[in-house]
């Protein structure tokens, strides 16, 4: 990841914890935490947005890295 390349996070207060965005991530980059929620590691995250177009409540959303 470089500066100013877009990385997708969730907003787990929006998130129902259906995991359509875990099942279509072709990278396997989503993964469900302890507490049922969601991460993204962004080392695996090919910024494909697979996750962001089939999430049905628009959790995920882009941030700008600041490495």
């Amino acid at each position: 990841q470089f500066k100013g390349v877009p990385m997708f996070v969730i907003n787990n207060e929006i998130c129902s914890q259906c995991g359509e965005c875990q099942d279509i991530c072709p990278c396997g980059a989503i993964e469900q935490q302890p507490d049922d929620s969601f991460k993204i590691d962004a080392e695996m995250c090919s910024d494909c947005a697979a996750c962001q177009s089939v999430c049905p409540f628009e959790a995920i959303e882009e941030k700008e890295d600041d490495k």
